[in-house]
């Protein structure tokens, strides 16, 4: 098949195919939704380090979960749920090696091997992005990372478009409370 037709299949067919262990349906599905999937990942968790072990997380889980895959609703909505819950899990694992790694990484940033923070306001802000509960931090990274709608946040999350409002909402109240206190030194 030339590459061109290749790239027309549509991901519901790949995905039906890969399903049937089509093995190059797969890799076609992988190969187009890499970059979509490291994307949501690194704004999901704001370290390449993070973000490409979600994604390669995302992408083992693919070869299973694309048998639960029925084409209801569009793949991309689909595989957003799979990268969100890969992130998630892998921000809880994060969580649990750094509280017994943190000394560790002060003795590390005292002695010049770790990483100092950049002092750039969007670094800050997805920063503080990060800290917010789940439901929240995933609809704003819908929302405002990736630039879709209140609706289409909605159907990723399985949720009421209202409620993508409120988490909206809500997120951004925490932000600037967080925001307003790192400026304030608290």
């Amino acid at each position: 098949m030339l590459m061109a037709e290749a790239r027309e299949v549509p991901d519901g067919l790949l995905a039906e195919r890969a399903r049937d262990g089509d093995r190059d349906a797969f890799a076609r599905l992988v190969e187009r939704h890499y970059d979509f999937i490291y994307r949501v990942a690194y704004r999901l968790t704001g370290r390449r380090e993070d973000a490409e072990d979600v994604a390669q997380d995302v992408c083992a889980r693919l070869g299973r979960a694309v048998k639960s895959y029925r084409g209801g609703a569009a793949f991309t909505t689909w595989l957003y749920a799979l990268v969100m819950n890969a992130a998630r899990d892998g921000l809880r694992k994060n969580k649990r090696e750094s509280a017994r790694t943190e000394a560790f990484g002060v003795h590390s940033l005292v002695m010049g091997e770790g990483e100092p923070d950049r002092d750039d306001s969007a670094d800050l802000l997805w920063a503080a992005v990060r800290e917010l509960p789940d439901k929240q931090r995933e609809a704003v990274t819908l929302v405002y990372g990736e630039g879709m709608s209140h609706a289409q946040a909605a159907e990723i999350m399985a949720v009421a478009e209202p409620t993508i409002s409120w988490h909206v909402h809500e997120a951004k109240k925490r932000l600037k409370s967080a925001l307003l206190g790192r400026t304030r030194g608290e």
